[in-house]
């Protein structure tokens, strides 16, 4: 089956992505390193080993001539974060891995590695260094519990420790630790 790479992308507009970020270094800043971040991101992560998908917020920026028009679009849909990063993993039909475009660091080996862990484990997760994550990974998406990713504790150092809990018996992998940027602070340093 062929393995989909899910990009979960906001429409880079001022004021509505990478708040924290903002406030740190100014809304327009954060939101000129969001938009060349994702397009960096996603340039660097082509591979025919799988399919990139990019889950877009808000539904209508689906159109949006921001991304490559060569690559499938979903609609992330209504819910909090847990809500539409189970309904992107389970719109995949084979092995499928979801990132964040905030992550500067990842590379096709990091993907790679986490698919390969999907081979002998039912998800995968890549650790943030702040106790949550940057991957999320399943083997047979629609298989995911009714009740994954519920009271998870988004953008705190439990978020990790709290998906795995909803995921009790699952053989889980975790893969290399990166950094996201959420502040002036998570910004590489060049």
């Amino acid at each position: 089956m062929k393995r989909t790479l899910i990009i979960m992308v906001k429409e880079p507009r001022p004021g509505r992505v990478k708040t924290r970020l903002g406030r740190d270094i100014g809304v327009l800043p954060a939101t000129w390193w969001f938009r060349h971040q994702s397009a960096r991101l996603i340039r660097s992560l082509r591979d025919p080993r799988w399919q990139i998908v990019l889950a877009v917020a808000p539904d209508l920026a689906v159109r949006s001539k921001v991304w490559p028009a060569d690559l499938p679009r979903w609609p992330q849909g209504q819910g909090d974060l847990g809500a539409r990063m189970k309904r992107m993993l389970q719109s995949a039909t084979g092995p499928v891995c979801l990132i964040g475009a905030d992550i500067p660091g990842i590379t096709r080996n990091h993907i790679s590695r986490a698919f390969s862990a999907l081979g002998n484990h039912d998800a995968v997760f890549g650790p943030a260094a702040d106790g949550g994550y940057w991957l999320a990974g399943a083997k047979h998406p629609s298989r995911l519990p009714q009740d994954m990713f519920e009271d998870v504790r988004w953008s705190s150092e439990h978020a990790l420790a709290d998906t795995l809990n909803t995921l009790p018996g699952w053989r889980i992998a975790l893969t290399d630790t990166l950094q996201d940027v959420d502040t002036a602070t998570d910004l590489p340093r060049r």
